[in-house]
């Protein structure tokens, strides 16, 4: 090959890469933002793990991308190893697709329909439509569409420079010598998963075999060496997404080349095995870029079907070769995929997850604070206080996460949810604060060896029940997005700021009688304290949940205009929390 040609071919590559990339990420807008996320909440059992693999590959035009996506997913703890075994499988199926798009520049016809169907004809015309869609349009679907069609054009046009580039290789008698060398399986795949790992994407590999197919010097023995390799290439971008990611990620990705390396040597192995006692006469026959789009369909479809019963080989495979650590009781805070950024539905449903982590470990804080006021050990006194140390790290980096979303293209409810993630940190991260108070008090019961009178007990006891019931309702209310919970809150917070002015005034006649003492009274006054704003901070959640949901941030005049709106409801349900909680 000539200079010139060489520089041709590089063009045809690279214009090829940008229309797949264009063309993908049109299709994937389209389908609508939630694509990603459909695929994490829907692949629950191995069957329809499969299928969305195979879906949105084939929507966004690139297996490497679904399968970077599903390792982000298995390293941020969304979803389960096993059940993203299934997903890559569909993926390795669902690249196959791009061939057959890629067919398309190769259409043939007869007379005035061949003009008509010709590369450049058709690429003509879709870039046309692109051009007006994208330019002359001002709905974001239809200039959505037009970037579809642009890529399409776009790689259509990288297909022609290709093709036009090694036209003349089927009469060079070296690229002729160096497609015989490749007539041996090995040689083939080699130089297929070599080719596809510089590259960077199965789809340009395959585009590159059918421009050279269409020279007319490629057998089907050749192009089946290549393709096979391509299945096992193709895993170097994946095995990429593995560098910063958690044990969990890394063993995620290695799945693709696991089933990659097994899929070949399974099938490949059982196909030449036949073949050396039963020649396949196919084999020696020319391949077209038609054939190689079937060759390689059919070749991923058997690979995909000998895989799938054996998806729990594959998880234990990665197990062996990454190993697993006990995990720490505590986190030390969420594990955030950046690369979810890019998708914001993935990314809010992921902040979604950290923020219900965050409002556990809070609650925990709190449960186990209360619980060593009464019985104090000094290690259940560190858990709180790791437990607080864990809360901070979520919000900052839960925090930092969702500042950055915010320079993203979001929609109004993504928008909102990101508003509400950012106010409920600050809320869960001084119900933290209060808890580490408590066990601070807990603590200084314990030192001072301080003891409340038999009636501060009691009244505590029926404190401590109202509290933890604020605390399981808000979350309750925060994590299921649920209403009605949302709305009991704020009757039992001012329960419980009654119950808090009451034990406060009677704490006071104590010492006056001389029940209680001095000493007493600081401790008892800073955990009615802490417990008032632990319950205030419930309220706030709450409020900024219905907030949300009613399309409204005026927090003042808001809990005015619920309290009117829900006034019968509100006095009922304080009525039922005055006559549980009373002392």
């Amino acid at each position: 090959m000539s200079v010139s040609e060489i520089m041709a071919l590089l063009t045809g590559v690279a214009l090829f890469l940008f229309g797949m990339t264009l063309m993908g990420d049109g299709l994937k807008k389209v389908a609508g933002s939630r694509l990603e996320l459909i695929l994490y909440r829907l692949s629950g059992t191995p069957l329809r793990g499969l299928l969305l693999g195979t879906g949105v590959t084939a929507v966004i035009q690139s297996s490497c991308a679904t399968s970077v996506m599903v390792v982000g997913f298995v390293n941020a703890g969304m979803m389960p190893l096993r059940r993203s075994v299934n997903v890559i499988l569909g993926a390795i199926l669902g690249t196959s697709v791009t061939g057959w798009v890629i067919c398309l520049g190769y259409l043939q016809g007869a007379g005035t329909l061949k003009s008509l169907l010709s590369t450049a004809t058709l690429t003509a015309a879709v870039a046309l439509v692109g051009v007006i869609l994208r330019m002359f349009t001002k709905t974001p679907a239809k200039r959505h569409i037009g970037d579809i069609l642009l890529g399409f054009a776009v790689l259509m046009t990288g297909m022609s420079a290709m093709s036009g580039a090694v036209s003349a290789l089927g009469q060079d008698p070296a690229f002729v010598s160096l497609l015989q060398s490749l007539d041996h399986p090995l040689a083939g795949i080699l130089a297929g998963a070599v080719f596809t790992a510089v590259l960077q994407s199965a789809s340009a590999a395959v585009g590159i075999i059918q421009a050279l197919s269409f020279t007319g010097a490629m057998q089907a023995q050749q192009a089946l060496g290549l393709l096979m390799g391509v299945a096992i290439g193709a895993a170097a971008p994946v095995l990429l997404a593995a560098i910063g990611a958690g044990r969990a990620g890394k063993r995620a990705s290695l799945v693709y080349p696991i089933a990659g390396v097994l899929g070949v040597a399974a099938v490949g192995g059982v196909f030449y095995a036949v073949n050396a006692f039963v020649p396949f006469g196919f084999l020696s026959q020319t391949v077209d870029p038609f054939s190689v789009a079937a060759l390689n369909s059919v070749l991923r479809l058997v690979m995909v079907a000998a895989l799938t019963p054996f998806a729990g080989l594959i998880e234990r495979l990665t197990g062996v070769l990454v190993r697993e650590k006990k995990s720490k009781a505590i986190e030390a805070g969420p594990m955030l995929e950046d690369r979810f950024l890019s998708y914001p539905t993935l990314a809010i449903e992921q902040s979604r997850m950290a923020v219900d982590a965050m409002a556990k470990l809070s609650r925990s804080g709190v449960m186990l604070a209360l619980k060593i006021i009464g019985s104090y050990t000094a290690a259940e006194f560190e858990e709180v206080r790791a437990l607080e140390k864990s809360v901070d790290d979520y919000e900052d980096k839960l925090g930092s996460f969702l500042m950055r979303l915010t320079g993203k293209e979001l929609d109004r409810r993504q928008n909102e949810d990101v508003a509400k993630f950012l106010r409920a940190l600050t809320d869960l991260e001084r119900i933290s604060d209060h808890a580490l108070n408590l066990g601070e008090s807990a603590k200084e019961l314990h030192d001072k060896k301080i003891r409340f009178s038999e009636d501060a007990q009691r009244e505590m006891d029926v404190l401590f029940a109202a509290l933890t019931e604020i605390m399981d309702l808000t979350a309750g209310a925060f994590e299921s997005d649920d209403a009605a919970k949302a709305k009991r809150v704020e009757p039992l917070e001012e329960r419980i700021d009654e119950l808090c002015e009451t034990m406060k005034r009677r704490h006071v006649e104590r010492l006056q009688s001389g029940k209680c003492t001095i000493s007493q009274g600081f401790v008892f006054n800073d955990i009615l304290t802490n417990v008032e704003r632990v319950s205030d901070h419930c309220s706030n959640l709450a409020l900024e949940m219905l907030e949300v949901r009613d399309d409204t941030m005026a927090s003042h005049g808001y809990l005015h205009e619920l309290k009117a709106k829900e006034k019968q409801a509100m006095e009922e349900a304080y009525e039922d929390y005055a006559g549980r909680y009373a002392i």
